[in-house]
C-alpha cells in the first residue's frame, strides 16, 4: 500500500481544504498586511507527514531564518542544496504521477499580528502568488490546505483559524511533486516560496471580483462590466473620472454595458489608461482600463482593427542572484530596455508572471501573449508515454491551471492572446482548457504551438520554421502539407493568422539571418511576426575556486542530469549587458523604413496605429568618419502606413575619401522608456565618388632566398616575419578555425536548407573531424626580388591529405609596405568553413598592444548573416571592449568590411593597417583578441581562459554566417562560408602621430 505521503505528493488534485476559487489580482483599498520578511525555515532531504512543526507551541529556535519570498537553493551558499537546470529532462524518474522519497521538503513559520477590527467583521484571506511546488498551510496548528501550480495565485480562507494578536503561520514546500511533471520548462528548478505571501482583510459588503472588459469602434469606447459581490455589497458605483463616467448599481441586474462617447484607443505604441473605481460602502477597487477591441478576421489578427505585427521576445522571470523573485524596479528597467530595443510584445514564457509585470506592461506598452504555467516536455524521453495532457485523471489540474492564469490577470489591456502552455503534447486535456477560455471571454484569442492541426486553437502557430518554411505558411498556396497536418488541415491552418511563437534562438553568438523572417511578414499579411527565444540568460551567479565570479549554467551545480549551457539562450547577458544580437534585433525591427532614390528617400512608417509626432529625423554627412555636416530633416507627420517621399539634403562628396550619408530618427521628447535624442531607427546611404581600385604590380626576378630580410618596417628570417614597427610579431598564419559558437556546435537534425551540414553531426565535430583546429604548415618555397619577398606554404591537418596552398608576398611599393595574401584550397572539401583568414601574434613585450580604432562596420560585431545593426564609421574600443562575454566561451569580436585598422598601446598608435578590398570589391574583416580560437575553445566558462602574454590580431576574408543552429534553421546556403580561393591584400605602416581623431 502506498504511504499516505506518497498518496499526498502524487495526488494529481490542483488544490484541497479552504482553497478559494480564482479571481483577479486587484488593487484594494481594504486592509492588507505583507507576510514577507524572515521566516524560520528547516530543510529536510525527504518529505514527511510529521505535522508536529505546525504546532503553536513548536520551538522554532534553533530553525534557520530564511527570506520569503526566495528560493532556498539560492540561500546559504548551498547549505539547502543547488539549482538544478533541465530542458527536456526530468530530474527524477519518470514514473508519473510519482516522484522519489528523496524529495527536499522546507518547513517555514512565522508570526504575524492581526488587528481586532479585522475580525468584526468579513473573511481573512491568506494569499500565495508563487510556489514551487507543492505546499500545505497551518495557522495556529489547524490545517487549512495545499496547493500546486507553481507560478500561479492560490488563495486560502483563514477567518476561522485566525483570531486579534498574535498568530503563527506554517507551510511546508515539497520540491517534488505530481505538479512537477506539468511544470518542465526550460529553466531552473528553484524550489521555495518565491513570490509574495499576503493576508487579506475582506470586508463584508466588499467586492470579491471585478472584469471590466473594454472595446473600441472608431474612436468610441466601450464598457463591459462584471461584477462578484454578494447583495449586501450594493450599490456599487462605477467612476471614469476622466470620462465623466459614475454608474451606480442599485442590484446586479443592473451591471450591463455602457457605451463612452470619446476615448483614445489603448495600443502597445500609445500605451492610454484612463484610472477607474469601482466602489462599495466597505471597499474600493482601483482599475485602469485601456480601451482597445481585439479579433480575429480571416487570417488577420486585429487590435483595434488594425493588423499587428509581433516583434517580440519570450521572457522568463530570472536573475542571477534572486532567480525568479520578482524585483519592481528591475522589471520595470527590464521593460524600458525592451521598448529602447524596439521590442513590443512580450510571451510569457512559460506561466504567468509575477502580476505586478503586467501593470508594467499596461503603462509603458506591449502586446503580450500570456502563457499558463503548463510543460510536460520531460515526456519526450520516453515518446510521450503517459504524458499528461491526454490523461482524464489530469483534466482537473490542467483546467485550473487555465483558470488560475485568466482568472488573475483578465483585466490587462496588455494581454491579447491566451496561451494554453508549451511542449506539451497535445490531448483532450488541452482541448478542454481551450474550451473553457472561449467560453470565459470569447475576445481573446488561444493559442498553443502544440496544436499542430488547429483542432482547438485560434492561431496557426510554430516554432524555429526556416525561411523557406515560412514563405510557404505564409503564401497562398494549398499545397503542400504543413507539418503533421493532411491537407485540409493545412488549409484550415492557412486561413488562420500565423505566429512564431519561438524562433530565432538567441544562444552565444547569433541568431543570423533576423531580416529574412521580417522580410517575409511585410510580404505576407497571415504572418504575424512571432518572439524570438529569448530575451535574457539565466546564469546564476557563482564564485570560481579563486572568487572570480561567472554566471554558472547547466552542470556548474552537480547535477545528475542537466542541459548545460542551453539556459545561456538570451539576447541580453546575465548581467543586463545587451548582446550584438539584441542591437541587430532593433536594427532589423525598427518601425521606420529608408528606401533612397536619387536624391529623394521614401520614409514609410511600419507602426500598428501610432503616427510620427512623437520622432525627429536627424541627418549627418561624414568622410570616412568624420563629421562633416548635419541638420534636420524636413519631414511631415506620417501616419501609421503611410508614406512619403522626402528630398535629401544637398551632399558634396569627397575625392579623396568615402562619403556617407546617415539618418536617425529620434525621439523628440523623453518618454518612460527612453531620454529624448533615443534613436529608434536609422538608414545609411554611400554617397561616395567612385574610386579605382589599385592595381598589383607585376614583380619579375624571384630568386631562392634564405637567412635575415628587412622590407621597410618587416623583418624576416628565412622568410618568416620576426618583427613590424619595431615590434616582435609572427605571422601571418593561415587560420580556417574559429572558436565553435553554440550554433556550432549544435548536432541537430534539422538541416533543412543548409549548405554541407550533416544531421545528427555539428558543423565543430565536421571541422575537428578535418583539423581546422590543428593545422600545420609546410614551407614550399621562399624566394625575393627587387623590394619583395615571396613565401608558398602547404597548410593540412595531420592524417589528412586535404590542404590549402598559401602564396603570401611581402612588398614595398612606394615606400609603402603591402601584404598579398593568396589563399587556394585543394579538392575533396567537403564541409564550410568557419572562416578564411590570417592570423598575428603580437607578444605584449614593453608595450602591449590593448585596443584598436578603425574605419569599417561598428560598432559591435558582425557576420555575414548579422550585418544589418553595422554602420560603416569610425569606431574604437581596447581589446576587451572588442569581445562579448558569453557564458561559454566561443567566436566574438569579428568587425566586417574593414578599411583601415589602428592598433593601439595605450593612446599611442602602434601599427596602421589598410584593407584592400579584393577583385571583386570585397572587404576584409577583423579580429582582435587576447586569446587564439583553440585557447577559447577549451574554456567552458569565461575564467577558465588562460593568462595571456599577446595579442592576436585575425584578418578574415571570410567567415561563415552564425544561423540559429542550436534550436532552429542552419545557417542559409548565400551567407555559409564554403572552401574557396580568396586573397588578402594589405598595406602596413608603423604608428603615426596626429592621427587618432574621431568622428
Amino acid at each position: 500500500m502506498p504511504s499516505e505521503l506518497s498518496t499526498y505528493v502524487s495526488d494529481t488534485t490542483p488544490g484541497r481544504g479552504a482553497l478559494l476559487p480564482a479571481r483577479s489580482w486587484l488593487h484594494s483599498d481594504a486592509p492588507s498586511r505583507s507576510l514577507n520578511g524572515p521566516w524560520r525555515f528547516c530543510l529536510s532531504p525527504t518529505a514527511s507527514t510529521a505535522q508536529d512543526f505546525a504546532a503553536e507551541d513548536f520551538d522554532d529556535r534553533g530553525w534557520d531564518r530564511v527570506p520569503v519570498p526566495s528560493h532556498w537553493v539560492l540561500q546559504g551558499d548551498g547549505a539547502y542544496g543547488r539549482p538544478i537546470y533541465t530542458n527536456i529532462q526530468f530530474p527524477f524518474p519518470i514514473d508519473p504521477p510519482h516522484v522519489p522519497d528523496e524529495n527536499p521538503t522546507g518547513d517555514y513559520r512565522r508570526h504575524f499580528d492581526i488587528p481586532a477590527d479585522w475580525l468584526d467583521s468579513g473573511r481573512t484571506v491568506l494569499r500565495f502568488d508563487g510556489v514551487e511546488s507543492l505546499f500545505k498551510v497551518w495557522v495556529n496548528g489547524v490545517e487549512i490546505g495545499s496547493a500546486g501550480g507553481s507560478r500561479l495565485a492560490h488563495e486560502f480562507d483563514v477567518t476561522s483559524a485566525v483570531r486579534p494578536g498574535d498568530n503563527v503561520v506554517a507551510v511546508r514546500v515539497h520540491q517534488w511533486s505530481a505538479a512537477s511533471y506539468v511544470e518542465d520548462q526550460d529553466q531552473w528548478w528553484l524550489p521555495g516560496i518565491f513570490r509574495d505571501v499576503t493576508l487579506l482583510a475582506r470586508p463584508s459588503g466588499g467586492i470579491d471580483d471585478v472584469w471590466l472588459r473594454t472595446g473600441f469602434d472608431d474612436g468610441r469606447g466601450r464598457i463591459v462590466p462584471e461584477v462578484t459581490a454578494d447583495a449586501a455589497a450594493f450599490p456599487l458605483t462605477l467612476r471614469v473620472p476622466e470620462l465623466g463616467v459614475e454608474e451606480i448599481w442599485t442590484t446586479a441586474d443592473d451591471v450591463v454595458p455602457l457605451d463612452v462617447a470619446e476615448v483614445e484607443p489603448w495600443s502597445a505604441e500609445r500605451p492610454r489608461l484612463y484610472d477607474a473605481t469601482v466602489s462599495s460602502a466597505a471597499e474600493s477597487i482601483a482599475l485602469r482600463l485601456g480601451f482597445r477591441t481585439v479579433e480575429i478576421h480571416g487570417d488577420r489578427f486585429l487590435v483595434n482593427g488594425r493588423r499587428v505585427v509581433f516583434h517580440g521576445v519570450n521572457r522568463h522571470e530570472t536573475h542571477p542572484l534572486r532567480g525568479r523573485v520578482f524585483d519592481e524596479e528591475h522589471a520595470r528597467e527590464d521593460l524600458a530596455r525592451m521598448k529602447r530595443f524596439n521590442v513590443n510584445a512580450i510571451r510569457t514564457s512559460h506561466y504567468p508572471p509575477h502580476p505586478r509585470l503586467l501593470d508594467l506592461a499596461d503603462e509603458l506598452g506591449f502586446w503580450v501573449v500570456l502563457e499558463c504555467d503548463l510543460e510536460t516536455h520531460g515526456f519526450d524521453t520516453v515518446d510521450w508515454a503517459g504524458n499528461p495532457s491526454d490523461d482524464p485523471a489530469w483534466r482537473a489540474a490542467y483546467l485550473d491551471r487555465i483558470q488560475r492564469t485568466v482568472e488573475r490577470d483578465k483585466n490587462h489591456p496588455s494581454v491579447v492572446i491566451w496561451s494554453l502552455g508549451n511542449e506539451a503534447g497535445t490531448g483532450s486535456n488541452l482541448a478542454a482548457m481551450s474550451a473553457w477560455v472561449h467560453a470565459r471571454d470569447s475576445e481573446r484569442p488561444v493559442h498553443y504551438e502544440g496544436d499542430h492541426t488547429g483542432e482547438y486553437t485560434d492561431i496557426y502557430s510554430r516554432m524555429y520554421a526556416s525561411v523557406p518554411e515560412v514563405e510557404r505558411i505564409g503564401t497562398d498556396s494549398t499545397g503542400p502539407a504543413l507539418l503533421h497536418c493532411t491537407p485540409a488541415q493545412s488549409a484550415r491552418q492557412r486561413a488562420k493568422p500565423f505566429l512564431l511563437c519561438e524562433y530565432a534562438h538567441a544562444m552565444g553568438n547569433g541568431p543570423g539571418g533576423l531580416d529574412r523572417y521580417e522580410a517575409l511578414v511585410h510580404a505576407h499579411p497571415r504572418l504575424h511576426g512571432g518572439f524570438v527565444w529569448e530575451w535574457r540568460d539565466h546564469g546564476i551567479l557563482a564564485s570560481a575556486p579563486d572568487g572570480t565570479p561567472y554566471y554558472a549554467y547547466g552542470g556548474d551545480f552537480g547535477e545528475v542530469v542537466h542541459d548545460g549551457s542551453f539556459v545561456m539562450d538570451g539576447m541580453l547577458l546575465s548581467n543586463d549587458v545587451p548582446t550584438p544580437s539584441l542591437h541587430e534585433f532593433k536594427a532589423v525591427v525598427q518601425p521606420i523604413r529608408f528606401v533612397f532614390d536619387a536624391g529623394h528617400v521614401t520614409i514609410t512608417n511600419l507602426r500598428h496605429s501610432a503616427d510620427t509626432s512623437d520622432l525627429r529625423f536627424h541627418w549627418r554627412v561624414e568622410h570616412d568618419g568624420a563629421l562633416a555636416d548635419r541638420g534636420e530633416l524636413e519631414v511631415p507627420v506620417l501616419t501609421a502606413g503611410e508614406s512619403r517621399e522626402v528630398r535629401l539634403p544637398k551632399i558634396v562628396a569627397s575625392h579623396d575619401a568615402e562619403t556617407w550619408l546617415t539618418i536617425d530618427a529620434v525621439l523628440a521628447a523623453a518618454t518612460d522608456w527612453a531620454p529624448e535624442g533615443h534613436v529608434t531607427a536609422t538608414a545609411q546611404l554611400d554617397c561616395s565618388l567612385p574610386r579605382p581600385l589599385p592595381a598589383v604590380r607585376p614583380r619579375a626576378g624571384w630568386q631562392p632566398h634564405g637567412g635575415a630580410l628587412t622590407l621597410g618596417i618587416a623583418e624576416f628570417v628565412d622568410g618568416s616575419l620576426t618583427r613590424l614597427a619595431g615590434r616582435a610579431v609572427t605571422g601571418p598564419r593561415l587560420e580556417l578555425f574559429r572558436a565553435p559558437t553554440d550554433n556550432d556546435e549544435s548536432a541537430s537534425d534539422d538541416v533543412e536548407n543548409s549548405d554541407a551540414a550533416v544531421a545528427g553531426v555539428s558543423h565543430a565535430d565536421l571541422w575537428r573531424r578535418d583539423g581546422l583546429h590543428r593545422l600545420t604548415s609546410r614551407r614550399i618555397s621562399t624566394e625575393h626580388s627587387a623590394g619583395a619577398l615571396r613565401t608558398v606554404d602547404r597548410v593540412a591537418a595531420a592524417n589528412s591529405g586535404l590542404h590549402v596552398m598559401v602564396e603570401s608576398t611581402w612588398s614595398l611599393e612606394d615606400d609603402e609596405l603591402e601584404l598579398r595574401v593568396e589563399i587556394e584550397p585543394s579538392s575533396g572539401w567537403r564541409t564550410v568553413w568557419p572562416r578564411i583568414g590570417i592570423r598575428f601574434k603580437l607578444p605584449d613585450g614593453t608595450a602591449a598592444v590593448d585596443g584598436a580604432e578603425w574605419f569599417g562596420l561598428g560598432p559591435h560585431e558582425s557576420y555575414p548573416d548579422s550585418l544589418r545593426a553595422a554602420q560603416v564609421g569610425r569606431f574604437s574600443s581596447n581589446v576587451d571592449g572588442l569581445r562579448v562575454d558569453y557564458a561559454r566561451p566561443q567566436e566574438t569580436g569579428h568587425r566586417s568590411r574593414l578599411r583601415w585598422l589602428r592598433l593601439m598601446t595605450g593612446d599611442t598608435e602602434a601599427l596602421y593597417v589598410e584593407a584592400l578590398p579584393d577583385v571583386h570589391g570585397r572587404r576584409p574583416g577583423f579580429t582582435l583578441s587576447r586569446h587564439t580560437p583553440q585557447q577559447i575553445t577549451q574554456a567552458g566558462h569565461p575564467f577558465e581562459l588562460p593568462g595571456s602574454t599577446a595579442s592576436h590580431l585575425i584578418i578574415d576574408a571570410a567567415q561563415h554566417g552564425l544561423g540559429s543552429r542550436a534550436c532552429g534553421p542552419d545557417v542559409s546556403p548565400e551567407f555559409a562560408l564554403r572552401p574557396e580561393a580568396r586573397s588578402i591584400w594589405l598595406r602596413l605602416a608603423a604608428g603615426r602621430s596626429g592621427t587618432t581623431d574621431m568622428a
